[in-house]
């Protein structure tokens, strides 16, 4: 059984902060030692990313970024924010980025909201209940009977968790319309300091909302276009990486712990976990016409590209996706996805997003 991909939609927030004031920013919530301010630059310079979406900057004025979100690291403050504090802007503000993710996905469908029938809402940045979810019913005006369902917390992989849940509702029953809904608000956990890897994970994650509407395959598309089908999904657990990332709950926001050995453990367990995938659909690597590839970081898309033999045109989509917004944690697949259909991209394709565990979860999609 497989599910179509009748719409797709993306939405980031209005405004947007260089990489380069996002360097400068970044110093003044930090102590730093002599130098700090040189280390953090390069750091964000090697992200090769250009600019971020942020829900907390502030109409900027005359100023090129302004935000009052974060105060200076203090003796009072010296780790920002409390979690209440960044939980109660995310009930705030996932909202309206979600709904206008969904809403454009709907339109692209071309589908009544009054023929959804599933809601898959999914989110690794922030919890609120009611949420984002009963949001969603009410602005969008979809049915109250709407089935819904969250999945929470997975990390960047999420997407794939809530499209294999959409996936099973159309295999249980075909007439069903899964709306699949992600918003992450990165920017919210920002960690003060001046540790290495949260230096990093600072320099790359930030804020969006991306919406899919699924069908059964039967019913037809009637806009332009072909229609892409997931076909397959495979996960896999990769050997003696537990302690190499890491996402948990702190009392000043949610903590990403990142080892710089997450590249290489990609690239060692990477092809065999693609092949075992393929294999069990009846491809070969060489049968793949298109890659959709979750930027975690620049190095992670070079252990990807160089484990698997890629041309450096494979990932050109992803290196587009992460210059152009940074790493939007369980979204950024789907930004991924909309160019790929938009630009009429090859199939099949493999999707793929690497999270704690280390987990990397695949789905191959076919067109038709």
């Amino acid at each position: 059984m497989s599910l179509a991909i009748f719409g797709i939609g993306t939405a980031t927030p209005k405004r947007r902060i260089a990489q380069r004031d996002a360097a400068e920013l970044a110093t003044s919530f930090a102590e730093g030692e002599t130098g700090h301010d040189r280390v953090v630059a390069a750091i964000y310079r090697q992200t090769r990313i250009r600019s971020r979406g942020s829900v907390l900057l502030d109409d900027p004025g005359t100023q090129a970024y302004s935000q009052t979100f974060f105060p200076p690291a203090s003796l009072t403050e010296p780790d920002g924010p409390s979690t209440k504090i960044r939980m109660d802007r995310y009930a705030a503000e996932a909202g309206p980025l979600a709904i206008a993710a969904a809403a454009s996905a709907l339109a692209d469908a071309g589908i009544d909201v009054s023929e959804v029938t599933h809601l898959v809402t999914c989110s690794c940045t922030g919890f609120a209940n009611p949420g984002v979810d009963l949001e969603l019913i009410g602005r969008l005006g979809l049915p109250a009977s709407v089935a819904r369902t969250h999945v929470g917390f997975m990390g960047c992989h999420g997407a794939f968790n809530a499209l294999r849940v959409a996936e099973a509702f159309v295999a249980a029953r075909p007439e069903s319309v899964p709306l699949v809904v992600c918003v992450e608000l990165c920017s919210l956990h920002f960690q003060y300091g001046s540790r290495s890897d949260v230096i990093v994970a600072n320099s790359i994650f930030a804020d969006g909302a991306a919406a899919l509407v699924g069908c059964h395959p039967s019913r037809r598309r009637e806009t332009r276009g072909p229609t892409w089908l997931l076909e397959h999904q495979w996960s896999s657990v990769l050997p003696d990486s537990r302690d190499e990332m890491g996402w948990t709950i702190g009392d000043h926001g949610f903590e990403m712990n990142l080892s710089a050995a997450v590249p290489g453990t990609v690239g060692r367990h990477l092809p065999a976990t693609v092949a075992a995938g393929l294999t069990e659909a009846g491809l070969s690597l060489e049968a793949v016409g298109s890659w959709a590839v979750h930027p975690g970081g620049p190095r992670v898309l070079a252990a990807v590209e160089e484990s698997l033999a890629l041309p450096p045109a494979a990932l050109a989509i992803s290196r587009e996706v992460l210059a152009e917004h940074g790493n939007m944690s369980s979204t950024t697949i789907l930004f991924i996805l909309e160019r790929l259909i938009r630009g009429d991209a090859a199939g099949p394709c493999v999707a793929m997003a690497f999270g704690p565990g280390l987990t990397a979860e695949l789905a191959l999609l076919t067109r038709c």
